[in-house]
């Protein structure tokens, strides 16, 4: 049976390339009759069996010449069978430019067999040739939008350092009194502006009471053993629904939530977030005490460690520098109290002065009211109202001595209770490392006592060297523990004292300022009364009086002389 040419039984196409024609149709040849390949080479066309080769070979040999003949720059392994006279000639009539990375697709390009050539590799080099895509580099790199530059424009960097020192701003007010005759108390409304980023949103306001800074004051010291928290005002029984009171409390306790809040230990604290920021604060408070039931007000860090917190026998201290510390407090504490007694001596003295002016206003009102000669009467009376606001005078004055110095002598001596907090404090944390370090001396008398024994409680020794250890452990905590308190209370002493000078500095400025504005408006009082008192020696109304102007005196007649009747003038 004869075959076409064009008809291959493997549906394959040779190569047909120009350099090789004549080989290809005498391979058509050969394929047409495979029952007398010797006979139809030789008549053919003769060939010494040294240069006949097998199909692989001839395939290779023009797969090479193939691929050097053709310059196809879309395709770097090049096209396969009757399309490689195809595009050739338009490769070189368009002649493009040659794409960026050929050397690199030509390195990777080298000549197979055709066993090689797998049936998908084949198809996927059609598929490439048919969509005409060629190679493929990557995706060019969009430039960034016009919204993306925006939203970068709009939300700032912040720095480090603003990131985790963040600044509150924290105002106390609006006291009113909530509640029956039994459970009546004073509500405040804390509100807070803050640029932390642990908070929900960066301004809100709660509802607390005094009990409530009284929690967050002993949270504070059991979380943080050796720092010194500024505590709240202390408690009074006996007015303190008073105006003047609950004004007092009120500046204290903003300015505690204040240093709590730039403490830079403090303001990190999980309870001062609570405080803060939660709108069910009781619920909260309890559901912390049931999750941490260990933590109380006794225990705190320690407990946290498995460590024993006893009070010890009598504390003597070995540091010299926590020694003078404790002198010097002492000693401040002593002069503290006395100035702020005489703070309230002052006060009490200028309430006595608006007593006393109230007093006097009174007399001279009642005065003026039986007084039959408006003359008298006016300048009674105007001295009067004068008195009325001296007195309002002096008690708004006595009220800002006790707010501006006064609260700042308070609260010092408050905080020096704070710091003797954290002596004892640092004492327990000394005991507990001393108790520990006596218990492992037992566990490992106990210790050595099994080793001497021998091997027949070996059970019992393990458990004893497990114990052992376990005690080495405590003491190097409750050691570290102290340690690390000392190093912080040195720190807290020292902004303990920058902060001491710089508040006393202001509240003896706010004091002064105070006491000459006041003074200021002392004499502008008197030196308006004693001007109305001049124009009303000369005839004009004093004060505004409803009395009608005296006439003016007839001509010829002297000042203050009795009109002349019509008989004397005759």
């Amino acid at each position: 049976m004869d075959l076409d040419t064009g008809d291959s039984p493997w549906g394959d196409v040779p190569s047909q390339s120009v350099g090789n024609r004549d080989a290809s149709e005498s391979n058509a040849d050969d394929n047409a009759s495979p029952q007398q390949p010797s006979q139809q080479a030789s008549s053919s066309n003769p060939r010494s069996p040294v240069r006949r080769a097998p199909r692989g070979t001839r395939k290779i040999s023009a797969q090479a010449t193939k691929l050097e003949a053709v310059d196809d720059t879309f395709d770097p392994l090049g096209p396969l069978g009757d399309k490689a006279s195809e595009t050739t000639p338009a490769a070189n009539e368009q002649a493009p430019t040659p794409p960026q990375k050929e050397e690199s697709a030509g390195n990777n390009v080298r000549p197979t067999s055709s066993t090689s050539q797998t049936p998908s590799a084949a198809g996927m080099m059609d598929s490439i040739e048919e969509d005409g895509s060629g190679f493929r580099g990557p995706p060019p790199v969009q430039p960034p939008s016009e919204a993306d530059n925006s939203r970068r424009v709009s939300e700032p960097s912040v720095s480090v350092e603003k990131a985790a020192h963040p600044t509150f701003d924290i105002t106390v007010g609006d006291p009113h009194k909530v509640g029956d005759l039994t459970s009546s108390h004073i509500v405040y409304q804390v509100r807070t502006k803050t640029t932390s980023k642990a908070y929900r949103q960066p301004e809100f306001t709660v509802s607390r009471r005094y009990r409530d800074f009284l929690w967050l004051y002993n949270s504070m010291h059991n979380n943080n053993p050796g720092v010194v928290v500024p505590p709240p005002p202390e408690k009074q029984a006996v007015g303190r629904f008073d105006t003047n009171f609950v004004e007092s409390r009120r500046a204290a306790l903003e300015r505690m939530l204040n240093k709590i809040a730039a403490h830079p230990i403090l303001q990190h604290d999980g309870d001062l977030k609570i405080f803060l920021e939660s709108e069910s604060f009781t619920l909260d408070v309890k559901n912390k005490e049931n999750r941490e039931p260990d933590l109380g007000q006794s225990k705190g860090m320690f407990s946290s460690f498995g460590i024993s917190v006893g009070g010890g026998g009598k504390f003597v201290e070995h540091d010299d520098w926590f020694h003078d510390r404790k002198v010097y407090l002492d000693a401040l504490e002593n002069q503290l109290k006395a100035l702020m007694k005489a703070i309230d001596t002052v006060a009490a003295q200028r309430k006595g002065l608006a007593e006393a002016a109230g007093d006097f206003s009174a007399s001279l009102q009642a005065l003026a009211s039986v007084e039959l000669s408006p003359a008298l009467s006016s300048p009674l009376d105007g001295l009067s109202i004068l008195q009325l606001r001296i007195r309002e005078l002096y008690e708004r004055q006595a009220q800002q001595d006790v707010l501006t110095l006064g609260i700042t002598i308070d609260e010092y001596l408050r905080l020096i209770g704070s710091i003797k907090t954290a002596f004892s404090q640092r004492q327990k944390a000394f005991h507990s490392w001393h108790t520990a370090e006596s218990e492992m001396q037992k566990r490992k008398n106990s210790q050595e006592k099994l080793l001497r024994q021998g091997k027949t409680q070996q059970d019992r020794l393990n458990q004893v060297n497990a114990d052992v250890a376990d005690a080495e452990r405590k003491v190097h905590q409750a050691r570290l523990l102290f340690e690390d308190m000392g190093r912080l209370m040195r720190n807290e002493l020292q902004r303990f004292e920058k902060e001491k000078v710089e508040d006393f500095k202001s509240g003896v400025e706010t004091f002064l300022e105070s006491a000459v504005e006041a003074q200021k408006e002392l004499i502008e009082l008197w030196e308006t009364f004693l001007l109305q008192l001049d124009a009303g020696e000369e005839g004009n109304p004093f004060y505004g009086s409803a009395s009608a102007p005296a006439e003016p005196p007839a001509e010829g007649n002297p000042e203050g002389a009795p009109p002349v009747t019509a008989e004397e003038q005759s």
